[in-house]
């Protein structure tokens, strides 16, 4: 009976937040169109989140693309089909490989940090201060984060894409011998539109997701450290699990029009 009870109220809980964070999103798009415009707050945490993120995400591109080439190389040659490589691996990590993985680790280099960010302006009464002192506090620091994210998450993903094939490419190199001018030219022979415009727009969803759900933990976040801890915790939790449902939508809604 207990844990009927407990999972009706995080259930619940659950729904509550749900709602929440939609009303949120909505403030966001009302807020957006009205003035003043936060252009240069925008461009500056267009700026920190690019530029603190490109070594990740290179690094991490760079390994997918080893990885994910050394493992497939070998069932290949099982079936004498390792010539493909190049065409299944592009398609793979331009597709969905590339873009969920990488979203999934800015999620925790970019959502956690707006989590924290604001939960501890939260809680040292930063935010109260810039609403007596006349400025909106949900503009500056909200807006100009969501946008941000919305644009610089994409910019990072088609450069992790291109790192990932760049570390595939090496592997082919130096185990097949196959020349980085024959590789890219098999990649871009079979990359078509119906692979790159998805892949492309799904990822300004999950910009977003990183920046909206990182914003509503961290300005909702309760008071005490405790609360910035769970603020930004959260935000990777709520915010990974929203990005699966997002590339599952995406997916679907592709399988419709691009069969």
């Amino acid at each position: 009976m207990d844990g009927n009870y407990s999972f009706r109220k995080n259930l619940s809980a659950f729904f509550i937040e749900i709602g929440e964070l939609t009303g949120f999103a909505g403030r966001f798009f009302q807020e957006l169109f009205s003035r003043p415009f936060e252009f240069r707050e925008f461009l500056r945490q267009s700026y920190n989140m690019g530029n603190k993120s490109l070594l990740l995400v290179g690094v991490t591109g760079f390994i997918l693309g080893l990885v994910f080439t050394l493992q497939s190389r070998p069932t290949l040659m099982e079936f004498g089909a390792v010539s493909w490589m190049p065409s299944m691996i592009s398609i793979s990590i331009v597709r969905e490989i590339g873009p969920v993985m990488i979203a999934l680790i800015l999620a925790g280099r970019i959502g956690s940090g707006i989590g924290a960010e604001l939960g501890s302006m939260k809680v040292t009464e930063q935010i109260d201060a810039m609403e007596v002192s006349g400025t909106n506090p949900f503009k500056f620091l909200v807006v100009t984060r969501i946008l941000a994210t919305t644009l610089m998450i994409p910019i990072l993903v088609i450069l992790g894409d291109f790192i990932a094939l760049l570390g595939s490419a090496l592997v082919e190199n130096l185990k097949g011998n196959v020349s980085f001018t024959l590789y890219f030219n098999q990649v871009f022979n079979t990359l078509e539109f119906s692979d790159l415009f998805p892949a492309t727009v799904k990822t300004f969803f999950f910009g977003f997701a990183i920046g909206l759900v990182g914003c509503f933990k961290g300005y909702n976040s309760k008071k005490g450290t405790a609360g910035v801890g769970k603020a930004s915790n959260s935000a990777v939790v709520f915010t990974s699990m929203l990005l699966f449902i997002i590339d599952f939508i995406a997916v679907f809604i592709t399988d419709i029009f691009y069969p």
